[in-house]
């Protein structure tokens, strides 16, 4: 990199005392804001240690004394199902909670231990949260046709998000401590799959590991690999804090804390090895360690906050699609992504301060290395750029061909939520599941809950209608609630919960069946429970995105045309964005909906898929800006378009490449958690990252920009004298340049 526009700073020992580094010297080139935050940063490094390490303790302890209040919460007024839901609570139901079953079989007949197990099912009935206990003795459809398999119902009283851990851990452990020799005993229920412990931090460890050998690799020395990391590590510690105490105040799912610890870390290291290659390179153009310090962050420490903000932005609209605890994890997430932007502008400064010589020793030893060797940096990618720029099409063409054969499957996607039946075969709930399955049918793991407002007649009359409905394996007789103004029947599917049938049925009752009993009867019927509200969650998800995507490109794309002053660029990088998100959906399609390698098929969890585009596209724009500003770095110094898309790849293409395969690994560790949800969140990230890093930055971008030509930096005059004028990196041999570009 050529050595910044103006003369070079003076060594630090040769400032006037009470004067160190001064930023605003007549002999000093100007500094930007980002550079004179570095510049405060280095100068009171310690402060600045102490400061973050402060930080992290009281969040810590502050986070340890409140404890945690996750809740998750899915519920959507104006469906259904939670209007459902709210009837039961207001009129006393006991079916305002939601149940657990006792699921018990016995080879010789589930009579023999009857005194066991009613002794059982009257301590269950006695625990707290406990609102009633149904015997199977006592209701002959409880039991299995062959009499070997039975279950227990436990109503609980509150919604199986808002029950504590510890009551439903109890109910278990009483439920399984019941003597009787060759009975088995599992219990199962959406409370009791939330309160089994199903893995430890295993993704989390393997994601630091892997992060630590990609930049040691990388950089060579172990100070330097653990600088970026550090800077990551207290990030994410600050974040978790925070988030535990936030969690008393807004409503975050309990599958958060995994979710923000990896995002975090990978976003952390991204960012802060972005600034750092800055750093590095004006090691070895000569710099100063203070001095390197401030021409990084007065260039990449830009696009580092336009990338935060681009994340935060998107993040936050999920917030506006009013999708229950999904607003908590977005909101904890944008805020994890604005630690990791606050700690790589003011933390990892610091510890460049800390570590800067030993740094440049080994930095200036590689480049002398290298120069002994005649390596030049960048080479292979310079003859990566020269050899997409000969053939730019063909180039294209194989690479879109590529990544919309991947994005195939999804549009086969079906939204959804994983049930006990994708839970480990280890796991009670899972094994209740089946036991439940084998005994009554795969219906019986996902009944319906449908809700009579009206008499005792009225309730009779639906049950009696439910019963006689195709899709319909069995109903419940009609259950009245304390003050007998609504009715509940239980409604069993022929079908597992997951099946498409289970989904048809659903809207069946609802569009033929209720309109029709409402006319008979005069009561009004609602078809709830928590299949049906999945299903509600599923429907508003896919109704909602389109808007939300729209709104996300479309103030992405008007930063990046702030930005750049151009209109292809922004309209290039939202469409390829695009691609590479719906690549990862189509992986994950194939692998968790069609059962790829092995996997036990089932939908795709509800929520990711604009989980993944909120976090993915932020990342791509990162990768976007870094890639491309150092094109239009080029562009504006030499106007020779073609040398500006060979430099930028070769100045860029290591940094994203490694900033990439860090991202992959720490996302790619999600795959080691037993959960379902956390296995696809990781498969989804991992693959759209890759794709972006290698397919879309280093084939696609060059070979699009070398179609665009000179067209590429166009920009309407009309438009670009009402645009204000956004500068996002520093140019290394000049003050920054903005404004109009004349068509070519």
């Amino acid at each position: 990199m050529a050595p910044t526009h103006g003369a070079p700073a003076p060594a630090a020992p040769h400032a006037p005392p009470g004067r160190p580094d001064r930023p605003d010297r007549p002999d000093r080139p100007h500094v930007g804001r980002f550079g004179a935050l570095a510049g405060w940063a280095q100068r009171h490094r310690w402060v600045a240690l102490l400061i973050w390490v402060a930080v992290v303790a009281a969040v810590t302890l502050g986070s340890q004394a409140a404890g945690s209040a996750y809740r998750n919460d899915f519920a959507l007024p104006g469906t259904d199902s939670q209007t459902a839901t709210d009837l039961f609570t207001e009129h006393g139901s006991d079916q305002a909670g939601d149940s657990v079953d006792i699921v018990l079989k016995d080879s010789r007949g589930i009579d023999r231990p009857r005194a066991a197990v009613e002794r059982m099912l009257a301590e269950v009935g006695q625990l707290p949260g406990v609102a009633e206990v149904r015997s199977p003795y006592t209701d002959a459809s409880a039991i299995s046709t062959n009499g070997t398999i039975a279950y227990a119902t436990v109503t609980l009283d509150a919604k199986a998000e808002a029950m504590p851990k510890e009551r439903i851990t109890r109910i278990i452990d009483t439920a399984k401590g019941v003597k009787a020799d060759g009975l088995q005993v599992e219990v199962g229920g959406e409370a009791v799959r939330g309160a089994e412990e199903k893995g430890s931090p295993t993704a989390e460890i393997a994601g630091i590991v892997a992060a630590l050998v990609i930049l040691g690799l990388l950089f060579g020395s172990l100070v330097a690999a653990a600088v970026p990391l550090l800077t990551a590590l207290f990030a994410v510690g600050s974040a978790l804090g925070l988030i535990v105490m936030a969690s008393h105040v807004f409503t975050i799912a309990d599958f958060t804390p995994p979710i923000t610890m990896l995002v975090g870390l990978g976003v952390g290291v991204d960012y802060a090895l972005l600034i750092f290659y800055r750093y590095r390179q004006a090691l070895t153009d000569g710099a100063d360690p203070a001095e390197a310090g401030r021409k990084a962050l007065d260039a990449a420490g830009r696009t580092v906050f336009f990338a935060g903000c681009t994340v935060i932005i998107a993040l936050l609209g999920l917030v506006a699609l009013g999708l229950g605890s999904l607003q908590g994890v977005a909101l904890s997430l944008a805020l994890t992504v604005l630690t990791t932007m606050a700690a790589s502008l003011v933390l990892l400064p610091a510890l460049l301060a800390v570590f800067g010589e030993r740094i440049r020793r080994h930095v200036l030893k590689n480049a002398a290395r290298s120069a002994a060797k005649g390596k030049a940096e960048g080479r292979r990618w310079r003859a990566l750029a020269s050899a997409v720029q000969r053939r730019p099409l063909p180039s294209l063409l194989a690479a879109t061909v590529a990544l919309l054969a991947l994005s195939a499957p999804a549009l086969g996607l079906r939204l959804g939520f994983a049930d006990a039946g994708n839970d480990p075969k280890s796991t009670t709930s899972r094994q209740a599941y089946d036991l439940l399955a084998e005994g009554f049918g795969p219906g019986f793991n996902g009944p319906l809950v449908v809700l009579a407002q009206g008499d005792e007649a009225a309730g009779q009359a639906v049950s009696a209608e439910l019963a006689r409905t195709t899709g319909v394996a069995a109903a419940s007789p009609a259950m009245p609630s304390e003050d007998g103004a609504l009715s509940t029947v239980i409604v069993y599917p022929s079908t597992s919960p997951q099946s498409q049938g289970t989904a048809d049925l659903v809207h069946h009752l609802r569009k033929d069946v209720a309109p029709r009993l409402a006319h008979d009867t005069g009561a009004k019927v609602l078809v709830g429970g928590a299949t049906a509200a999945s299903q509600d969650f599923s429907e508003t998800v896919s109704k909602r995105m389109p808007l939300f995507i729209a709104v996300v490109v479309g103030l992405s794309s008007l930063l990046l045309m702030l930005v750049f002053r151009s209109i292809l660029i922004p309209i290039k990088a939202a469409l390829l964005n695009l691609v590479s998100i719906a690549a990862a959906l189509g992986a994950m399609t194939l692998v968790f909906q069609h059962g790829l390698f092995g996997v036990q098929p089932g939908p795709i969890e509800a929520f990711l898929p604009v989980l993944i585009f909120a976090i993915v596209f932020g990342l791509s724009m990162d990768y976007e800006v870094f890639l491309v500003s150092r094109m239009h770095e080029e562009w504006e110094r030499t106007k020779d378009h073609s040398l500006a898309v060979r430099e930028g790849l070769a100045s860029t293409g290591k940094v994203i490449t490694a900033a990439g395969a860090i991202m992959i690994v720490v996302f790619g560790a999600f795959m080691l958690s037993a959960d379902r949800m956390l296995q696809e969140f990781g498969l989804g990230l991992a693959v759209a990252i890759l794709l972006d890093a290698v397919v879309i930055r280093c084939l696609m971008v060059p070979a699009i920009m070398q179609l665009f030509g000179r067209w590429a930096w166009w920009l309407p005059a009309p438009l670009a004298r009402r645009l204000p004028k956004v500068t996002l990196e520093r140019p290394a041999d000049g003050p920054p340049e903005a404004g109009a570009h004349p068509a070519p």
